[in-house]
């Protein structure tokens, strides 16, 4: 993990530098526990884990990975990160952590970190929007199909 360390951050902390730096995505509202990744002193990347946003996967025994987010750069640091939310959920009792990237990215970094694909959300119509609950598109959230990916508790490390 060349020269980088991690670092115990808040929820602002983490939301602050999300919403700075992140290319497509808003901070999420809440979490679970958000790690930093350093260089040099600097703060050059964070991963926050929260709840499963789909109540289907909100088991108790799942986190998910609602944002990570890292300065250009810096090869290697998104993989770090991503581990270490792993070794974090699983040192609480969590056995499995879910998250989604988009289609056009690679997931490279998700695999290095010993993640699956495990396949495609449903296509649905564009926005969390429904008549028994309006919501206003968010400025800053991609529509559309997303890829899931997991790892579960006894997977390789």
């Amino acid at each position: 993990m060349t020269d980088y360390v991690l670092t115990p951050i808040t929820l602002r902390q983490a939301r602050d530098f999300v919403d700075c730096h992140h290319r497509h995505n808003a901070a999420p509202q809440g979490h679970k526990f958000s790690v930093g990744l350093s260089k040099g002193g600097e703060l050059v990347g964070v991963v926050i884990v929260g709840r499963p946003i789909a109540r289907r996967q909100d088991d108790g025994k799942t986190a998910e990975v609602t944002r990570c987010c890292v300065l250009d750069g810096h090869p290697n640091a998104n993989s770090a990160l991503y581990g270490a939310a792993w070794r974090a959920a699983r040192a609480m009792g969590y056995t499995r952590i879910i998250t989604y990237t988009l289609p056009t990215e690679s997931g490279a970094s998700l695999r290095a970190a010993g993640f699956q694909r495990v396949g495609l959300t449903e296509a649905k119509p564009a926005g969390w929007s429904v008549p028994s609950r309006p919501r206003e598109k968010a400025e800053k959230y991609p529509e559309g199909q997303k890829v899931i990916w997991e790892i579960r508790k006894g997977a390789p490390e």
